[in-house]
């Protein structure tokens, strides 16, 4: 008889991966079995596997789409920031009431114990008072009489011919820091002899534009050939224009400060090609280089 020598031969880990199993589920007491299964442990694997990346998809999606996050450190509510700003609104609200009710009732003591009010007693600095109340009436005579004094000294800049205007020039503006209104590409110089008595700036669209100093709008409005144009009386008789604009953000008789946000760069109006904001600086009624003060 010929003894066959035993098999030596070392299973690989990926053929013990595809042994085949069975898993069978039997009654205790008769033994009879109900249900069977055919499995290898690659089979097993797989569908763990899959079972928990199916998991983790879902458990991120109820995360990230429901409010269970809110209770994950680190997250917080999305109305929160909402609710916050609304609670400041109120608080400042409250504090300004208060103000005034202390200041009401310290008047009121004052009087009722014979004393004087001080003329300067007020409202803390800090304290916005709004007038959008007060309503004031006019009667026919006087609107005439003011739209026709206000058409008379809207565009009362002094116009002296190109040779004059060179020897005008105000030095004294050396002496004036200016905010400088806008960053871009100059595409056109102030030149007398074409009366062009500004710069013509090119910068990104819907650029904002600021006042180069603090002063007073004395005109916001729309005009044919320069669109949105606004203009701001200064000290020491200083005036800026800017023309062109997309969007006017401040009000006739406003008050402004240097670097404060004015307009928005635009296109509007007949004398222009593209968008950019055409600056004016003018000093005692004499258009002057802007060049010469601010860097654009």
């Amino acid at each position: 008889m010929i003894k066959r020598k035993p098999d030596t031969r070392k299973t690989s880990w990926y053929e013990k991966l595809n042994w085949k199993y069975r898993l069978v589920f039997m009654r205790d007491d008769t033994l009879e079995e109900r249900l069977s299964f055919r499995l290898t442990r690659m089979n097993v694997f797989v569908a763990l596997g899959t079972l928990i990346i199916v998991l983790i998809f879902l458990t991120t999606i109820l995360i990230a789409f429901t409010p269970l996050r809110e209770y994950i450190p680190g997250y917080t509510n999305v109305g929160l920031q909402k609710d916050l700003y609304d609670l400041q609104l109120k608080t400042d609200s409250i504090e300004l009431e208060m103000a005034r009710k202390d200041l009401f009732i310290q008047n009121l003591k004052q009087i009722i114990g014979g004393g004087d009010i001080p003329e300067d007693r007020a409202l803390p600095n800090d304290a916005e008072i709004r007038y959008a109340n007060i309503q004031i009436t006019r009667s026919v005579e006087d609107s005439l009489m003011r739209s026709e004094v206000e058409s008379q000294t809207k565009y009362s800049l002094l116009q002296i011919e190109p040779a004059d205007m060179s020897s005008q020039r105000n030095t004294s503006l050396g002496n004036v820091l200016f905010f400088t209104p806008i960053r871009g590409v100059i595409t056109n110089r102030f030149n007398l002899q074409e009366k062009h008595f500004g710069v013509d700036i090119v910068a990104r669209r819907n650029e904002a534009i600021k006042s180069v100093l603090g002063g007073t709008v004395i005109f916001s409005d729309w005009t044919v050939e320069t669109g949105y144009v606004i203009g701001i009386q200064h000290p020491h008789g200083i005036i800026s224009v800017y023309k062109h604009n997309s969007a006017l953000l401040k009000k006739v008789s406003d008050l402004v400060k240097a670097g404060e946000v004015i307009a928005i760069i635009g296109q509007t109006g007949e004398l222009t090609s593209g968008p950019h904001l055409h600056f004016e600086l003018w000093s005692d009624g004499t258009p002057v280089n802007p060049t010469d003060y601010i860097s654009f």
